[in-house]
């Protein structure tokens, strides 16, 4: 028998296609079905191969490549970590925005903070100017966050060099990440080499002398072996006084196919990053009122010349894919990673107060090590008239931990010249210096079920074991080993009244033990504290409203308790375990392409986030209804790209807020930060088929606003307007 591709181009075609396969003496490999011009209008079509006589009628038989127009918009239509299997997204019942890597070149991203500014739902916070700091539905996390599915689990700047895609995962993903995941995750997705032969040169430069290129280089050596390698150098200045930034990074990757059930992915990165700590502006206290500090946006208080801060990150990792025979399919990825961080920052610890304020001080240094084993089963089989995707998994990793603070006593300084503090003398005990050693097992169940054309059900639950041993060697009585168990449960119902909508339905639940948040939060009190649990109810519908453009909109509650919290009163400084911080919102997203020219991402978010049960005592207390902070009500994105013919595009955005507090307020403190609107702009011109330039405007009108806050005293202007060329070749 002979194996031929029979390609289908019209309706027409697609029944008389029918009729061929079922009278062929050939195996058809491959039977496509395209709308012509209105479902996938690039479609490019290779050489016709070859003519066969079939039932005496002669008939084309051609091979053709798809240029999916889906993979040059803002939308991603499948992913696999959010289930672990791959799933179309309007199937999947939780609130999903992807970033994909068109929108990360045309948007100029270069961080993980800059690529969610415009996705629903999620914004970045400030980290303490040393950090990815994000915040999902009125929770911050430094934790949540992963690479290729596996916990990328320290606190350091994540660069998107040679990064696929991001996806963003709203609500508790306990199920299918373990601890944490309180308001979500944010999962990159790593270029993986391929077969074929492109590579691309990424040359940039802008505003506060930005300069940086980056390389993609990617080969099939054969028809088993590809080879990809990325990597990048930039060196970069800021609009505040004496910050500036290095980083350097490279990642090869190997995609070993021995056969067509077999594929195997390893990959190694070294990144480097060097920069200034920053910790913005403080506030200025005058009675009962309370605001940021009014001064120009470049001021630095402190010392930016003795605020270094250095992450070097090794990455080793391993993916092996395998079919069986009997449909069954294998997936183990193993991930080591070596983290050494420090930082050190001298910074406003307290409000200006007639003129003066405090100028503090702290080193400090992580090391840490990580491995974690990942294997997954997957089955697909029918039950009568039910169809089952099953998943089963086994995860374990290990994690040491060493950590060293040292700390600087605090200094008066007027607040009209904070700048060159140089005087800095440290306390005569360190502040903390311990060894964090962690061990996780998982187990975990999930059932993908299709009732139905209409109906779906995907139901979960997963199991941890998680032991904690942490030696302090400053204080060896406050030394403890702590054992955690909980099952982290999903189930959720799809309805499809028709074929491009989806209405759903979600409950999960989510734990963080003591220690989960870059396990330095273990204490003497807490160490005997149940884990925190997060309770998420969300419904909403998804629309492919056309085959390249996606609306969605979601509702939910989520419930955070068992927290510990320093006793807001003052002056004491007890650690309590309160319940009572309820986040209700609506998310609204759009993405992809409405039209053959016009492109778009963004989205709308409502946040009711507050603390349900007073907490404290005396006029310091938290009391019930107190909104938190870092959250505002309303925050709405929208980016848009107008193609206006083959060599000219151009793109505006808007970002904006509504006024937030800095942090949870008290009764005595509450410092809020102004809503803003902001644009951004962009111009892109193909100057040839290899050649690509563009040039990236952020603050197109040079607004002054407040971005992000890590407390009263840490707040963080944006960025002035700012401009990027970027100048791509490929070849």
């Amino acid at each position: 028998m002979k194996i031929v591709y029979l390609a289908i181009l019209n309706e027409n075609d697609y029944h008389l296609g029918m009729e061929i396969c079922n009278k062929s003496k050939y195996i058809i490999k491959t039977v496509t079905y395209i709308l012509l011009g209105s479902l996938l209008p690039n479609i490019s079509i290779a050489n016709t191969f070859e003519k066969n006589s079939l039932d005496d009628k002669k008939i084309e038989l051609i091979e053709i490549e798809v240029k999916d127009n889906v993979a040059k918009t803002y939308l991603k239509k499948r992913i696999s970590s959010a289930t672990k299997t791959d799933t179309r997204i309007r199937d999947i019942p939780q609130s999903i925005s992807v970033i994909t890597e068109e929108q990360i070149k045309d948007q100029s991203l270069l961080g993980l903070t800059d690529a969610i500014k415009y996705s629903p739902g999620v914004m970045a916070g400030q980290g303490e100017g040393n950090r990815d700091s994000v915040w999902f539905r009125g929770n911050q996390s430094t934790s949540d966050l992963f690479v290729d599915g596996v916990r990328d689990d320290v606190q350091y700047y994540r660069d998107l060099y040679n990064i696929d895609r991001v996806e963003v995962l709203m609500g508790p993903n306990g199920m299918i990440f373990g601890r944490g995941g309180v308001g979500g995750v944010i999962n990159r997705v790593t270029k993986e080499a391929h077969w074929d032969n492109k590579n691309e040169l990424r040359m940039q430069g802008g505003t506060y002398d930005h300069k940086r290129s980056s390389i993609d280089l990617n080969s099939g050596i054969n028809e088993t072996l590809a080879v990809r390698i990325n990597a990048m150098i930039e060196d970069s200045g800021s609009f505040r006084q004496g910050v500036e930034s290095e980083k350097k990074a490279i990642n090869p990757t190997f995609t070993f196919k021995p056969s067509d059930k077999t594929k195997v992915v390893v990959g190694m990165e070294y990144f480097n990053d060097k920069r200034t700590n920053d910790r913005g502006i403080p506030s200025v206290s005058n009675g009962l009122q309370s605001s940021p500090y009014s001064t120009n946006r470049s001021t630095f208080f402190g010392n930016a010349s003795q605020s270094p801060t250095e992450a070097i990150v090794k990455n080793g990792y391993a993916i092996i894919d395998h079919t069986f025979d009997n449909g069954l399919t294998l997936k183990n990825h193993t991930r080591f990673s070596d983290y050494d961080k420090y930082y050190q920052n001298v910074y406003a610890n307290g409000p200006v107060i007639g003129g003066n304020l405090k100028i503090g001080a702290y080193y400090d240094n992580t090391q840490r090590q990580n491995f974690f084993n990942q294997t997954d089963l997957t089955y697909n089989f029918k039950t009568g008239s039910v169809s089952h995707k099953i998943l089963a998994g086994l995860e374990i990793g290990f994690q040491e931990n060493q950590n060293f603070r040292r700390a600087y006593q605090d200094i008066n300084h007027s607040a009209s010249n904070p700048y060159n503090i140089v005087t800095l003398n440290p306390k005569p005990e360190n502040d903390r210096n311990s060894s964090t050693d962690i061990s996780n097992q998982a187990i975990y169940l999930q059932d993908q079920i299709s009732l139905n054309e209409q109906y779906q059900i995907i139901a979960g639950i997963r199991y941890d074991q998680f032991k904690t041993k942490f030696n302090d060697i400053k204080n060896s009585s406050n030394s403890a080993t702590v054992n955690d168990q909980f099952l982290s449960p999903r189930v959720g119902l799809v309805y499809k009244p028709i074929e491009p909508v989806s209405i759903y339905t979600n409950y999960s639940l989510s734990y963080l033990p003591r220690t989960g948040e870059q396990l330095t939060s273990l204490t003497p009190t807490n160490k005997s504290f149940d884990p925190e649990k997060f309770t998420n109810i969300e419904a909403g519908i998804k629309y492919d409203l056309l085959q390249s453009f996606s609306i969605s909109s979601s509702i939910y509650r989520l419930e955070r308790s068992k927290m510990a919290i320093t006793d807001p009163s003052p002056p004491s400084t007890n650690i309590i375990l309160v319940d009572g911080q309820v986040t209700k919102g609506f998310e609204l997203g759009a993405a992809g392409k409405l039209f053959d020219s016009y492109s778009m991402y963004g989205g709308y978010t409502y946040q009711d986030a507050e603390i349900t049960k007073n907490q404290g005592t005396g006029d310091a207390q938290i009391t019930s209804g107190t909104p938190l902070g870092h959250v505002p009500k309303h925050t709405f994105s929208l980016w848009n790209k107008y193609e206006f013919n083959e060599t000219w595009s151009a793109a505006l955005g808007v970002v904006s807020r509504s006024d937030m507090f800095a942090t949870t307020p008290t009764t005595s403190t509450a410092i809020k930060l102004p809503g803003y609107a902001r644009l951004d702009a962009a111009i892109y011109a193909n100057i040839n088929k290899q050649t690509k330039l563009q040039l990236n405007i952020e603050n197109l009108l040079d607004k002054t606003y407040y971005q992000s806050a890590h407390n009263n005293n840490n707040i963080m202007y944006g960025y002035p307007l700012t401009a990027r060329a970027t100048l791509t070749y490929t070849f």
